[in-house]
């Protein structure tokens, strides 16, 4: 293999090189079948066990048990989105959205365009530099559930609390964070990601819902696009994803061989505190965008003095072998995701970088 640059992209995102070895030595025979699993039936046993495990070693590393279930869809986050209000809104009891991003306002756009989305807070007005604090949620009594994003990949916020509804199911889009750091994971009815940011390829959408829930799906319909079609044959009603589902269940199996999410809390907790620290300490010269309380560990968003310092140092940055550092279109700037995968020297040699990028054009 040749040599890896430091992938800072936000989406599809960097991978943990030893899954991807792993996987580059099973692809042309899967487990002794002389087929590739590009190639195997997904009803075939030996991928029954993978997707089996994978399911397995995800509500583990959750610490979720029996009443939770694992379900994977196509459509990636987006097509969420439109899935949780067709399947768990009405008009009687619409969704309530915290709004903290682009993605949980698009979630949210999904429920108005169907009737049935209501805004329980925003901090749109302040640029989504920060999320929605417990005393601004203002949930209607009547919602069939509360909508968070618990890490907006864009504007490098994230949540460092779950919500209190009082009773009311909460739902959470956790695409950029997933099983990053230790989180009280029972404290959601359902927790959906689009797994290429931070656990495997794109292509799948991971869901981990309690079953009663996933269940309820309206009969009326379509059958695919009822959660309960998906539960009901564990998400084989027809021919999934199997790659990214392979992909997904080798990540989840790596994070486990790590030391589990306490391990991953402490490196990206480490890592996220290098940049940060960057920041802060360069007198004005890098600009975060998220305000303190509610940074992100897994996307670091900031800004220079200028466009053109800012197209320079990502110029200069990607002959270093730092790439994806140029921050989204609608917020500008930089942003460093800096994933599960993303090792700590990564982050080491964009630290250096940076602080030898302010000194040479302060």
């Amino acid at each position: 293999m040749n040599e890896r640059i430091y992938n800072f992209n936000p989406g599809p995102a960097v991978l943990p090189e030893e899954v991807l070895r792993e996987v580059q030595e099973e692809l042309p025979d899967f487990r002794g079948t002389g087929m590739s699993i590009l190639e195997i039936s997904h009803r075939a046993p030996a991928y029954e066990e993978v997707h089996a495990r994978a399911k397995a070693d995800i509500l583990e590393l959750m610490g979720l048990g029996a009443d939770y279930d694992v379900v994977f869809t196509a459509g990636g986050a987006s097509q969420t989105f439109a899935l949780l209000p067709l399947n768990f809104a009405s008009v009687a009891h619409p969704g309530s959205y915290a709004l903290s991003g682009s993605f949980a306002e698009k979630a949210y756009e999904e429920a108005v365009r169907l009737g049935v989305g209501t805004v329980a807070a925003s901090t749109k007005e302040e640029d989504y530099a920060r999320v929605p604090a417990q005393e601004e949620l203002n949930i209607a009594p009547n919602a069939a559930y509360l909508h968070i994003c618990l890490n907006n990949t864009i504007y490098g916020t994230e949540y460092h609390y779950t919500p209190e509804t009082n009773g009311i199911p909460l739902f959470a889009d956790m695409s950029s964070d997933i099983l990053s750091r230790p989180w009280d994971f029972a404290r959601y009815d359902f927790i959906y990601a689009g797994v290429q940011k931070n656990l495997g390829p794109a292509g799948v959408v991971l869901n981990v819902a309690k079953k009663k829930l996933l269940e309820s799906s309206p009969a009326e319909l379509p059958t695919m696009l009822r959660y309960s079609t998906f539960q009901k044959n564990d998400s084989l009603y027809n021919t999934p994803p199997v790659f990214a589902i392979y992909m997904v269940g080798k990540v989840a199996a790596w994070i486990k061989a790590q030391g589990g999410l306490a391990e991953m809390g402490r490196r990206n907790a480490e890592k996220a505190a290098l940049l940060y620290g960057v920041i802060d300490g360069s007198d004005g010269f890098y600009r975060g965008h998220a305000e303190k309380g509610s940074r992100s560990r897994m996307n670091v968003t900031f800004r220079l003095g200028s466009p053109t310092l800012e197209e320079q140092f990502v110029a200069e940055a990607k002959e270093r072998g730092l790439a994806g550092l140029k921050g989204h279109r609608s917020v500008g700037g930089m942003r460093a995701s800096i994933y599960n995968a993303m090792p700590l020297a990564g982050v080491e040699k964009l630290a250096a970088f940076m602080e030898e990028f302010r000194k040479k054009n302060r």
